[in-house]
């Protein structure tokens, strides 16, 4: 499904063009017209492999924070995560009240500034370390979901104060960021971005053992010879890393990290990681693939935002999984 939904990408698009020139293009050749070979390979091409990191990106964080906190209702956006990455963004784009940004280009070159994808990671990591700092107080999976929220809201405050003292440029194009959009990393900006959720998966995949243990609780992982704190500390970087680098690049994409994990669960049947994890990682991408393409609209009329697209696809999996639960409970 995620080739198709890759292909689908390269093919479907708000302009039309025909198959077999993208097809000419993507083997090398070139296009009859000029403006298709842009779109082919500056626009087309990018868009379809951010979204496939993406994707893949916020789907292994959302699962490695449901299994460490045992809850399948964690995720970067539910525990405050994405909300700390946001702020971090919103104090490069707004604090300043710096015009920047101000122009579709500009936003679209948000990804090409370290200085940015390094705010991002501070305030994700941040957030991250804050809510397992309570996880050391808090036995309660729920109470620590509450506190997470509302850590959430604090950052979210703290995102509108900065919107009220910042100059319309800057509050116009923080707004068009945070509406999520996979078009936003060109050609050039795609080897680091690719790099850095390459870094962050892999050592997702390195933890494949501990999650596992972890499964089984913290004591029983500690019996076992996992080193508890340094494997919480590594999942601290690597979520912060994956989280901070989708959404200085992506904006705050919703629902696909705390989704998709279940996804994977519903088709596997199992929590064993060996199999979650890179079922994961697949479902990840397919999802975010399906969505860019869910954005585009025909005719030249444009493009959805990519947020108004995810939680049509995430909220019913929730859902499903609240109502599966309730009844197994009753």
């Amino acid at each position: 499904m995620m080739l198709a939904m890759f292909v689908a990408n390269l093919f479907v698009g708000s302009v039309s063009v025909p198959a077999s020139e993208t097809l000419r293009v993507l083997m090398g050749g070139e296009a009859a017209s000029a403006s298709h070979q842009f779109i082919i390979l500056h626009f087309r091409l990018p868009a379809a492999v951010t979204a496939l990191l993406c994707g893949a990106s916020l789907a292994v964080s959302g699962l490695m924070l449901q299994t460490a906190f045992s809850n399948p209702l964690a995720g970067p956006s539910i525990l405050g995560i994405n909300s700390g990455a946001n702020l971090g963004v919103a104090l490069v784009m707004l604090a300043g009240g710096t015009t920047m940004f101000a122009s579709q280009t500009a936003v679209a070159s948000l990804g090409s500034s370290l200085f940015v994808v390094f705010a991002a990671f501070i305030g994700s990591v941040a957030v991250m370390a804050l809510i397992l700092l309570f996880s050391t107080f808090i036995r309660s999976n729920l109470m620590l979901l509450i506190v997470g929220i509302m850590v959430g809201y604090i950052t979210s405050s703290a995102i509108s104060l900065l919107n009220f003292f910042s100059t319309a440029e800057g509050v116009q194009s923080f707004v068009m960021w945070g509406m999520g959009d996979f078009t936003g990393v060109g050609l050039e900006q795609l080897p680091l971005f690719a790099t850095l959720c390459l870094v962050g998966l892999v050592v997702s995949v390195l933890l494949i053992k501990p999650l596992n243990a972890l499964l089984l609780g913290t004591q029983y992982a500690e019996n076992l010879g996992i080193n508890v704190r340094w494997t919480r500390n590594l999942l601290l970087l690597a979520t912060g890393l994956l989280t901070a680098v989708t959404t200085a690049y992506c904006g705050p994409v919703a629902f696909i990290g705390l989704a998709v994990p279940h996804i994977a669960r519903l088709l596997l049947r199992s929590d064993n990681h060996q199999q979650l994890l890179p079922l994961t990682i697949l479902c990840g991408a397919a999802v975010a693939l399906l969505c860019n393409v869910l954005t585009t609209l025909p005719g030249e009329s444009g493009i959805i935002p990519l947020n108004a697209i995810t939680p049509l696809v995430g909220a019913p999996v929730i859902i499903y999984v609240i109502m599966s639960r309730r009844i197994r409970q009753s």
